[in-house]
């Protein structure tokens, strides 16, 4: 194996930040910061290399790994002026993970390492106060028992140290950690070590070399322990990284008032306001912050405490942002007045800080476009800016009828309102329940609302994690806008409020008390995470700031700063993109708000879609009742002129973009009534008996319907229904234009084609009937006809189905379940599993597979050009506003992606990625 280990401090290093993937984040920015000259504690990082050994050779270490690093800790003993294992003189050591990706809180750490009843000794000697030095030895004793040791609370119990400190707490009548002596604190150790043994039945290790390959090892398992595989999974962080070791010699915090530590960042990242941002503690270590045992104060308040240390905070805040050339995140410590920096790394933030920052550093001359554009992630961070914010009218009701509960931290904001839930596994079922609960409402009601989750925590632990993705927001009661609740949330888009302290949480009953208020699992809260307020029951929300601006109308641009940077990242991300962005609409004010958002047609509208709408739906059953083709005719003529209607509207509202409509596509007995009240109400409508409509129910019912009689196969059955629809599309196009002087583009899309002959049959009704209409009307438009791409057999077949078809659109939603032989709606019963097992990487119906449906795609498109050079090529299915599948479309050389109207400005600002990273 090559060097394995990497030296830094004194003013100089052995790597750089170029070395990320070799250093890990964490020892790639120690050691730049070194090489800068910035006031960093020494130590040595051992590479992501020995991680994948480690795992791979039983935990064991690579050759000369022991001696180099022995080597390594006498160079920090020389910069520091102290020594490891020391009685007299001690160097103490932090052991830190540092993967190549940011996963804060997900892996461990251990800090005052070197500790022993020997040493501590030492230290008292050496800082001439016995109260620090065993409030570290405590620190050590607890952090190493859990992270190394493995002392684990019991399901639904506290942390078992935590109980032992709150005993010794409550015998002497404090509160914080602060109010406990030396001698506490020994005792505290003493019981610590007890608990070890009782627990887990060996001693605690007194030599310090024990003790640091202890730790070592330890951070390198936690690479592969729960919520840090839970966190690499959400994130997409590939399991063969590895996470780096930093050994670092401690610097102390929590040495005296004239000490502390802190977190901060180089700009608020909630807001992306340009002011330094943060938390500190006086008399403290770092856990203390980002672990939310206690409130810290804000940042600006250091000026007053030590405005020395404030002062070269600040000067290293512009320092690594010209550096850096980004918002970074710092923690620091102040040991006596002197600052130390113990990391820095591109810090979280929120979508709107996102924006905003990445908007600003251009004009400010730091960054290009070209990297502001590649910063931003497209997917999770403009969906927050697009999230929404309570109901004005609806907030002002909750706060004059006194439903404010508490106020704490704005520490990642939004609306958020749901169902309480108090721990992780009780979130992530609760989720699971509402979210069938809503998919069996939205059956009978397409306008069925999904009830969400909130946890509420004292505070949140990197265990909590799988509670914290089912949730949409997080409440704690402790912590601080730099905790670990604060920092997760925002990296996750969801709304939390910290440090909430008037909270009284009882996990054991489950339940949530403020004043005379007693709030129980299940029961709605709701959270204000830019206002930092926590409301007892449910609050409506509304739109975002951008669709107010854009869509309602409500919001003078002028006035809405998010709109404005939202609105210049998205033209320039139009000024790179080669791909066009359409969008999938069926209602005039599902194109309206399309366009709003920068949708340049329409690439996608299901005509299923439009019978459901008041008095329409039972006409459209009465078609599928009809005893006869006469019958059936007679329906369909009393369906067109309200098909005609609704395309009127859309192509008014387009004004000449392209709309693709799909043919009808589902199957007929999906569209008729199951409730016996309806089929009664039916049958009265149409007269017939109860008895016929359940009898067409089950001959109708097919045992596999998205393989059965549907798509073309209805039109080829019953082409009296593919003419009615085409009919109305021309006509409606016609009167637009006629009424308008705007020219409609039309496309008329034939579904589920798996055979030339299919669409042949298809393709003749379309043509013929436009041109009927054509000369009824003494007026023409310009017109596609085309197919959907969604089964193999149509892709392999592209170059004969091109012979009749003028553009191919890729319905690979259909596509990936015949590819992969899934059924979208049950598969989510074992995908999980796929995930956990690496069988699968990601979820297919996300994001496009590449290998299997791609390369589906591949044959399809060089095919299709081979018989149609100018074929028009696109995509319609919800893969159309995922950014890796829009990248995978921009290779594939597609003319445009078809989503979902508010997904198009995530589409357009992915397809600029996509040309400039192929740039």
């Amino acid at each position: 194996m090559a060097k394995s280990i990497y030296f830094f401090g004194g003013g100089s290093a052995e790597g750089n930040a170029s070395m990320k993937n070799l250093l890990g984040g964490k020892g790639a920015n120690l050691a730049e910061m070194a090489g800068l000259g910035l006031p960093v504690p020494a130590g040595f990082t051992i590479t992501t290399e020995v991680c994948t050994y480690f795992s791979e050779n039983n935990d064991t270490y690579p050759e000369g790994l022991e001696a180099d690093a022995e080597a390594s800790i006498k160079r920090i003993e020389e910069v520091m002026g102290s020594t490891f294992g020391d009685t007299e003189n001690p160097l103490l050591l932090s052991v830190r993970s540092g993967a190549r990706e940011s996963m804060p809180g997900m892996m461990d750490t251990v800090l005052n390492l070197g500790l022993n009843d020997e040493t501590v000794k030492g230290l008292i000697a050496k800082t001439e106060n016995p109260r620090f030095a065993y409030d570290s030895y405590r620190r050590f004793v607890q952090m190493y028992g859990d992270v190394v040791l493995g002392v684990k609370a019991e399901k639904g119990e506290h942390d078992p140290f935590e109980v032992i400190m709150d005993e010794i707490k409550e015998k002497k009548g404090v509160t914080l950690d602060t109010e406990l002596d030396a001698e506490d604190l020994k005792t505290l150790v003493t019981r610590f070590k007890a608990l070890i043994k009782d627990q887990i039945g060996v001693d605690f290790p007194e030599d310090p070399r024990d003790q640091l390959w202890g730790a070592i090892g330890a951070v390198f398992k936690s690479w592969n322990n729960e919520r840090a595989i839970i966190y690499r999974r959400l994130n997409n962080i590939p399991a063969e990284w590895g996470t780096a070791v930093n050994v670092m010699a401690m610097v102390y915090g929590n040495l005296g008032e004239d000490c502390g530590t802190g977190v901060a960042f180089t700009r608020d990242p909630a807001t992306g306001e340009n002011v330094l941002y943060g938390e500190f503690l006086m008399n403290a270590q770092g856990e203390d912050v980002v672990a939310g045992i206690r409130t810290p104060l804000p940042v600006a308040q250091l000026e007053e405490r030590d405005a020395k240390s404030y002062n070269d905070l600040q000067t290293i805040r512009a320092t690594l942002e010209k550096h850096y050339r980004e918002m970074q995140d710092v923690e620091f410590t102040i040991q006596q007045g002197k600052l130390f920096m113990l990391q820095t790394r591109t810090g979280k933030r929120t979508g709107l800080a996102m924006v905003k920052i990445a908007v600003d550093m251009v004009e400010e001359g730091l960054i290009t476009k070209e990297e502001a554009l590649s910063r931003i992630k497209p997917a999770d961070k403009l969906s927050e800016v697009l999230a929404p914010i309570f109901d004005a009218n609806e907030l002002k009701k909750a706060k004059q009828e006194g439903h404010i509960l508490a106020k704490g931290l704005n520490a990642g904001p939004g609306a958020a309102t749901g169902r309480i839930a108090f721990d992780a596994d009780a979130a992530a079922e609760l989720e699971a329940e509402l979210a069938a609960k809503w998919r069996a409402e939205k059956k009978k009601d397409k306008n069925a609302k999904k009830e969400n989750v909130i946890l509420v925590r004292l505070e949140t632990s990197p265990e909590d994690i799988k509670g914290m993705q089912a949730a949409v927001g997080i409440l704690t009661a402790r912590g601080g806008r730099s905790s670990h609740a604060a920092l997760v949330a925002r990296q996750m888009g969801k709304v939390c409020v910290a440090g909430c302290g008037a909270l009284q949480i009882d996990y054991k009953a489950q339940t949530l008390t403020v004043g005379d208020t007693v709030l129980k699992a299940g029961d709605w809260i709701s959270l204000d995470g830019t206002e930092g307020e926590v409301f007892d029951g449910k609050i409506e929300t509304q739109p975002s700031e951008v669709e107010q601006v854009l869509l309602k109308g409500s919001l003078d641009a002028e006035k809405a700063p998010t709109y404005q940077a939202f609105a210049k990242l998205l033209s320039w991300a139009d000024e790179y993109r080669k791909l066009g962005v359409w969008t999938n609409a069926d209602q005039p004010d599902q194109a309206k708000n399309a366009i709003s958002f920068g949708a340049e047609g329409i690439g996608l509208c299901r005509t299923e879609h439009m019978f459901f709408g008041e008095g329409k739906i039972e006409k459209f059953r009465q078609m599928i009742l009809a005893k006869t083709v006469e019958e059936r005719k007679e329906a369909l003529e009393a369906l067109l002129p309200l098909q005609r209607e609704d395309f009127e509207g859309l192509f008014k509202e387009m004004e000449g973009r392209p709309v693709t409509i799909r043919t009808l596509d589902p199957p007929l007995h999906e569209f008729l009534p199951h409730d016996e009240e309806e089929i009664n109400e039916l049958a009265a409508f149409i007269g017939t008996t109860p008895e016929y409509i359940k009898r067409r129910n089950e001959e109708l019912a097919e045992s596999n319907p998205m393989l059965g009689h549907r798509g073309c196969r209805l039109g080829t059955t019953y082409p009296e229904i593919t003419e009615m629809q085409v009919r109305a599309i021309f006509e409606a196009a016609v009167n637009v234009k006629k009424e308008t002087g705007v020219d409609p583009h039309p496309e008329v899309m034939i579904p589920l084609v798996g055979h030339i002959n299919e669409l042949d049959g298809q393709e003749v009704i379309a043509r013929r009937v436009a041109e009927e209409v054509f000369a009824e009307k003494g007026e023409k438009v310009d017109y596609l006809v085309g197919t959907m791409i969604e089964l193999p057999r149509a892709a392999l077949t592209a170059d004969r189905i091109a012979e009749k078809a003028e553009f191919f659109s890729f319905g690979t939603n259909d596509l990936t379940q015949t590819t992969f032989g899934l059924s979208r709606d049950d598969a989510v019963k074992f995908l999980g599993e796929y995930y956990e097992k690496d069988i699968l990487p990601q979820d297919p119906f996300a994001t496009i597979d590449r290998d299997g449906v791609g390369q589906l795609m591949q044959i399809a498109v060089d095919k299709g050009r081979q018989t149609r050079s100018d074929i028009q090529l696109g995509i319609c299915g919800e893969h159309g506003g995922e950014p890796n599948s829009v990248e995978f479309c921009h290779m594939l050389g597609l003319n445009y992606v078809s989503c979902s109207p508010f997904r198009v400005p995530i589409a357009r600002l992915a397809a600029a990625q996509a040309a400039l990273k192929e740039k």
